[in-house]
């Protein structure tokens, strides 16, 4: 029987430049960023880490929850197939990345145990030195 392919799982996913980051570099508010790229996960994923750094822990999630699924449709476009590495070494994964970050925190912060555990297993999944990229 012979063996095809990665023997040790898939390849990474590696998404495509956003151009909201250069966008939001240059200081464009991310409300706009987001309006202008509405499937950018960075913008998303800026706008709930502000809300959540201001208090606003339900704004951020909803932020985050947006973030998360712009991702994870852009994640499925580039051939992720639910599963493998989503490497944070990689500059255009860290949006969705933050994104499911920011997600864990505000639903840790709600009291959403259960979606706390799955987004931080998920972030680990994904990359292993993400959450301590992270903060978490």
């Amino acid at each position: 029987m012979t063996l095809h392919g990665n023997m040790l799982g898939p390849e990474p996913t590696l998404l495509p430049i956003d151009p909201a980051v250069a966008q939001l570099d240059g200081g464009v508010a991310p409300a706009e960023v987001a309006a202008i790229h509405p499937t950018s996960s960075i913008a998303w994923a800026v706008l709930a880490e502000q809300a959540l750094q201001d208090g606003l822990t339900i704004t951020g999630y909803a932020y985050a929850r947006t973030g998360y699924h712009r991702g994870l449709d852009q994640l499925r476009r580039s051939g992720w197939k639910g599963f493998g590495p989503v490497p944070w070494s990689h500059e255009p994964n860290q949006g969705f990345l933050r994104a499911l970050a920011a997600l864990h925190r505000a639903a840790a912060a709600i009291g959403e145990t259960d979606e706390a555990a799955r987004t931080a297993t998920f972030l680990a999944d994904s990359d292993p030195e993400a959450p301590t990229a992270l903060g978490l």
